[in-house]
């Protein structure tokens, strides 16, 4: 039984005094506090917007797990052990010397959150206030009971087989938890900003413990030159497909994360590049005007729906209202959140892509044919999936 440090979290929204500078954190999964930044011109406009993931590429079949909470954390207490017992979870908090029965006790558990308070001298005191455990419980189930100075309280999990590594879905919970359920598979960030890209890979990699890998890097070493100078020189055109034959070489690579070319200079916006990317699980980074999560998940519908860019081929979207460096780890965060619920939508999904690359990569994601069959043919088009 492992002991965890908890600190009170309660902004999520923080400004200036310059009321035109506002900075909003709509889905940021934390448990520790944001402390209010000098927020600047340059800072001040970053917004994570929202966060999408897909069972397939295919918008015709996607089951889609569209998370729209806003996620608060708060404890009194500065202590709290924390064990996973397989098909549930055991939370226990000091209560110290306080002098409480079981009617000064208030535990309110629903499907994926959980509120502990304690009334004591006429106060309400609030233990625990969090809107994001780690997955889903069954609230009919809890049971709570005290055991000398501590509140034991048992959560029932709606699935037995998913390891918690901690109580609430946070930056360490999720590296833990995404690494063992990604099974190896690769990361692939697309998106319009080869910067941004190159930013969350980094963090990515170092949270999952994997190898971070830049095509930009990659493509520019090829070419002796940067990619500015070989655009004017050639054409983006010529950048994609010398990008499209490195993502064919580290297709076959387990445990990296692999940040793409962003905008029309790469591979990833083109449709006809994706064969090798789906390889491994695809994050759209997307830059969106959107001003709220209505029309942020409007905006991705229609981009799901048109197929027009290749962006729209990834299997998790998260949407930025502009960019912020020094905001990496929460789009990062908000990345493995979306990638734990799509996985947890199919378990299959890890080995079903390890199958695609040892088959080739064939281009027939997430339809895959059998062995033997060359998907590009009309007559193995018909052939029933494996």
């Amino acid at each position: 039984m492992a002991a965890f440090t908890s600190t009170t979290s309660t902004t999520f929204c923080l400004s200036s005094k310059n009321t035109t500078k506002f900075l909003k954190f709509l889905l940021t999964k934390t448990v520790v506090s944001f402390p209010k930044p000098k927020l600047t011109a340059a800072t001040s406009h970053f917004r994570l917007i929202s966060r999408w993931a897909f069972s397939n590429s295919s918008f015709k079949k996607l089951s889609r797990v569209f998370c729209s909470t806003l996620p608060t954390v708060s404890t009194s207490t500065t202590h709290y052990e924390f064990s996973d017992g397989s098909s549930e979870v055991e939370l226990r908090l000091k209560l110290g010397d306080v002098d409480v029965s079981s009617k000064d006790i208030f535990v309110d558990a629903n499907d994926n959150s959980l509120v502990i308070q304690v009334q004591h001298s006429g106060f309400l005191q609030t233990l625990i206030n969090t809107s994001c455990l780690y997955e889903r419980i069954k609230p009919g189930e809890t049971i709570w009971y005290i055991d000398d100075d501590e509140l034991v309280v048992n959560l029932k999990k709606q699935d037995p087989e998913l390891n918690w590594p901690d109580i609430i879905e946070s930056w360490e919970s999720l590296t833990a938890g995404v690494t063992q359920l990604l099974q190896g598979t690769s990361v692939y960030l697309v998106g319009e900003s080869t910067e941004i890209n190159q930013k969350i890979a980094r963090e990515l990699a170092v949270g999952l413990g994997y190898t971070p890998l830049e095509t930009k890097e990659l493509v520019e070493a090829f070419a002796k030159q940067t990619i500015d100078s070989w655009v004017a020189a050639e054409g983006y055109d010529a950048v994609a497909e010398v990008e499209g034959a490195i993502l064919e070489n580290l297709s076959s690579h387990a445990r990296t994360v692999v940040a793409t070319i962003g905008g029309k200079h790469g591979a990833a916006s083109r449709t006809t590049q994706w064969r090798h990317l789906f390889a491994g699980f695809t994050v759209w980074l997307s830059q969106s005007e959107a001003t709220d999560e209505a029309s942020a998940r409007d905006e991705a519908t229609r981009h799901f729906e048109d197929g027009v860019q290749g962006f729209s081929n990834a299997e998790v979207v998260v949407k930025l209202g502009g960019w912020d460096a020094n905001y990496s780890k929460t789009v990062a965060q908000a990345s493995l959140s979306a990638l734990k619920r799509l996985i947890l939508s199919d378990r299959k999904l890890p080995g079903k892509k390890s199958l695609y690359v040892r088959l080739g990569c064939r281009g027939d994601w997430p339809d895959i044919k059998p062995p033997g069959c060359n998907p590009s043919t009309t007559d193995d088009a018909s052939l029933p999936g494996s």
